[in-house]
């Protein structure tokens, strides 16, 4: 029984059996799991369940529009077995294939041979065209183009335009770009981004959008019965000799780990030294556990591309983590080679006796081995150190996953008590229980995220639509439209959407006219290259080169029209519907994620020991709004980003200077007729740290106004530009020395420069997409935004904090709720989660909606 028939078959004795690609949803694993199985009594209840919690209506998430149901594990390697170049199949073998996908009871139309003499041979990439497609009453016809987690970097292009790319990227020396052209395979060993979950642009996502979901649902029906049945037929087993290192791996092994070692220890040797030089906002031992960390990462890495270089290519674990059905490079190359580094909060391995981690190893020893580090591989096996340090990591994630449980529990039903009672009207507008209004338009464009496809949650992935209609809708001849008609094709129908009736939101249409800007780019560029003139395009009397011209970025009026009619009659079906409960929905996106997250708090990005809390501790911040949070970090652009150098005089304005910095001595005179204290700046040290404007005047203000030491102005006498002479308050001569004392023991914490409430200031490089470094800003520890913002050489319009009470504070209620939204996806992105933008949106919304 299919898995589309909306339940599973009850098999006898108490046992469920289901289709694999439905465990997702379920979270159902083989494992002894139950289940309760649920009877509806009247015809209406069968009705409800069947709309509501069949199977077919719930393909996609409404966390993102991401698709829940498609292939795993199995499915995913006789895809990958079965589409690669080298399979090949005569008429019967073929024909068995084809009889697998639907019970032998399926109308199939046989492909033409790929190979005609010496005999007829089918090739494994034309059985998965049958798979998509299998007879012409199946009006199906799937076109897209992906890469692979197999596809070379190397034949990735620049170049815009995408027609010129998919060919280009064909050509991949490992078959890694899958290319459907009207439901026929091209190229590409199929794996787990054409056909897994979580993408929005595998094949079952495009069959959803192009057609509806009976064809995606019956397309994974077809693979899934042939899977079980060819990988069955064909084996597909594991076994310790497919983790067995070579002697050459050993090799190269050995003399990786013993390079690494070495580089290590001369680390360790230029820190007993003091040779190290700290990296910017580091303690020696901070940059020193950093170096050897990144040290360690990348000899593991180094490892790793050895090991997955020299497995054969039919290697199982090897073809399990190409086509994505089970494992990473990572976990072979821990089975083959080298275990790595162990962590225990994010660190290496902590001191558990004195000064050491384990009384194995000589005291303060901080190499590799001593710190966790893991030589061998789970093939040779741990020695008792190594064994106990990776116990300590393993016990770590344990403790984490049991905290964590009910720490996202409690946050989940918060978050839906919160939002429960918000629903979309029909005038549009979000409204609670009481009928007020939280958002006019929900996400500010009245759509629906389940029916999402682009990237960053646009309605349309137009990239992928217009090479629909491209193929679906080829040209004739070769009369294409200049780049005045279609711009002016393309005003015509947007003047037709009013916003106010029903059209397509201003957004929308900036995204279509960005898109066909960019064709019209590429046409005007493509003529250019073949030299031919721009305004004569479609010409009755074509060249060779105007045939080329329009075959590679022409488009013909009737392909526009078609084009822009799908986008805005499939812009108009996405438009969430009136009594949608986004409310629950929206909780339920964000509290979902929350239970895969970790608890640990990352680096930030570049800066080696500023920490910054992330993961669940953070979310929960955000939605209590706390006043007092772990990590406040305020990020400053500067005026001149470019200029490092620039960076460092704002910094010095930022960060907060002690008089115990700046003092060469503060002394207690007892000689004269009333004791003093005498403080002598030290103003070599000032002017080489370039603190500008610290003087004796400066600092005697600055004494004046810090609060624990109540001095007045005649207490506090400047002798000269670097000496002050200060008067204890008290005129009790018995406690004279107490107060001295007291006195000499404060003075050092008197902020004589900088904002008080900030910790310290790191400039901190921006690096671009090819690892360059674009510009500097910096990274502020502490509060106080205003003062940051007020602060000379910052950028105010850019700077932003992640405090979000005091952005209420200082900027007001619609900065706080942007940075509501901006906090929550950047948590989530950096746990590599992607949420719509429009649930966070309407959980800042109903934050920050009522005037308190």
């Amino acid at each position: 029984m299919s898995i589309m028939s909306h339940r599973a078959r009850i098999m006898p004795w108490r046992t469920l059996r289901f289709n694999e690609s439905v465990c997702n949803p379920y979270n159902a694993d083989f494992d002894g799991d139950e289940m309760n199985l649920h009877v509806p009594q009247t015809e209406e209840a069968r009705t409800e369940a069947l709309m509501l919690m069949g199977v077919q209506n719930n393909l996609c998430t409404p966390k993102n529009g991401e698709i829940l149901v498609a292939s795993t594990q199995d499915f995913l390697t006789s895809s990958f077995l079965i589409t690669r170049k080298d399979s090949f199949y005569d008429r019967s073998s073929f024909t068995l294939l084809c009889s697998y996908l639907g019970d032998a009871m399926e109308n199939i139309d046989l492909p033409t041979p790929a190979l005609i003499k010496p005999i007829e041979l089918w090739t494994g990439k034309q059985l998965f065209s049958v798979l998509v497609r299998p007879n012409a009453f199946t009006k199906v016809y799937l076109n897209l183009g992906v890469r692979e987690k197999i596809c070379t970097k190397k034949c990735a292009l620049t170049v815009e335009d995408k027609t010129s790319e998919a060919v280009h990227d064909a050509m991949c020396p490992n078959d890694g770009f899958v290319y459907f052209r009207n439901s026929e395979l091209l190229s590409g060993q199929v794996g787990k981004k054409t056909l897994g979950n979580g993408n929005n642009e595998g094949m079952f996502s495009v069959l959803i959008r192009d057609y509806n979901s009976h064809a995606a649902a019956s397309c994974m029906n077809r693979l899934a019965k042939f899977s079980a049945r060819f990988i069955g037929n064909h084996g597909f087993s594991i076994g310790v000799d497919d983790v067995q290192p070579g002697e050459s791996l050993n090799e190269k092994k050995g003399k990786t780990i013993g390079e690494g070692y070495q580089e290590c220890h001369e680390l360790i040797a230029q820190y007993s030294k003091g040779a190290l030089k700290p990296q910017p906002g580091c303690s020696r031992a901070q940059t020193l556990e950093a170096r050897i960390s990144g040290v360690l990462n990348k000899l593991r890495d180094t490892a790793g591309d050895h090991c997955m270089s020299t497995l054969h290519w039919r290697n199982s674990p090897l073809i399990m983590s190409q086509c994505g059905s089970k494992g990473s490079p990572i976990n072979i190359s821990q089975m083959v080679v080298c275990v790595g580094q162990q962590s225990v909060g994010g660190r290496r391995a902590p001191n558990g006796f004195i000064d050491r981690t384990l009384p194995h190893f000589p005291i303060n020893s901080k190499t590799p081995a001593a710190k966790g580090f893991v030589a061998n591989s789970f093939y040779t096996g741990l020695t008792a150190t190594e064994f106990f340090f990776h116990t300590m990591g393993g016990r770590e994630g344990l403790v984490d996953t049991a905290v964590k449980t009910a720490e996202t529990g409690y946050m989940s039903r918060r978050l839906m008590k919160g939002l429960e009672d918000l629903s979309v009207f029909y005038d549009q507008t979000v409204r609670n229980a009481s009928g007020g209004i939280v958002q006019f338009v929900y996400g500010d464009d009245g759509m629906d995220p389940v029916k999402m496809e682009g990237k960053g949650g646009n309605p349309l992935n137009l990239d992928q639509l217009f090479m629909k209609v491209m193929a679906t809708c080829p040209q004739r001849g070769h009369e294409t439209l200049s780049p005045e008609a279609i711009s002016q094709m393309l005003n015509d129908k947007l003047s037709e959407q009013d916003p106010s009736a029903g059209g397509c939101s201003d957004r929308f249409k900036e995204l279509l006219t960005k898109f066909v800007g960019n064709r019209i780019k590429m046409l005007r560029n493509t003529r250019r290259a073949l030299h031919l003139d721009e305004d004569h395009v479609g010409r009755k009397d074509s060249s060779i080169e105007e045939c080329v011209a329009a075959n590679i970025s022409g488009i013909a009026a009737k392909q526009l029209q078609v084009f822009l009619d799908t986008c805005l009659s499939r812009y108009h079906s996405k438009i969430i519907e009136a009594g949608a409960s986004i409310g629950a929905i929206g909780a339920q996106s964000i509290g979902e994620p929350g239970t895969q997250m970790t608890l640990k708090t990352f680096h930030f990005a570049g800066v080696a020991s500023m920490n910054v809390t992330l993961g669940v501790p953070r979310i929960k911040e955000i939605i209590n709004a706390a006043k007092k949070i772990s990590t406040p970090i305020i990020t400053a652009e500067l005026l001149s980003g470019q200029d490092e150098s620039f960076g460092v005089k704002v910094k010095r304005c930022i960060e907060k200077v002690v008089l115990g910095e700046v003092a060469a001595a503060i002394k207690i005179v007892l000689k004269s007729s009333q004791p003093n204290l005498v403080v002598k700046l030290d103003m070599q040290r000032i002017e080489a740290q370039g603190y500008e404007g610290i003087n004796a005047d400066s600092v005697q203000l600055s004494i004046i106004n810090y609060p624990k030491l109540k001095l007045k102005s005649q207490h506090v006498r400047v002798i000269d530009e670097a000496k002050l002479r200060i008067y204890p308050d008290g005129t009790d001569r018995s406690k004279l020395q107490f107060e001295l004392h007291n006195l000499k023991s404060m003075l050092p914490k008197v902020i004589v420069k900088g904002i008080p409430t900030v910790e310290r200031a790191v400039v901190n490089p921006v690096k671009g997409r090819d690892k360059t470094i674009e510009r500097y800003n910096l990274l502020v520890e502490g509060t106080n935004l205003l003062a940051v913002l007020g602060a000379p050489g910052v950028d105010a319009m850019k700077t932003k904090s992640n405090h979000i009470m005091e952005v209420n504070q200082t900027l007001g209620i619609e900065a706080a709720r942007r940075s509501i939204i901006d906090e929550i996806q950047y948590t989530f992105e950096s746990n590599n989660m992607i949420i719509d933008l429009r649930h966070m949106m309407l959980l800042a919304d109903l934050m920050t909606y009522k005037v308190q």
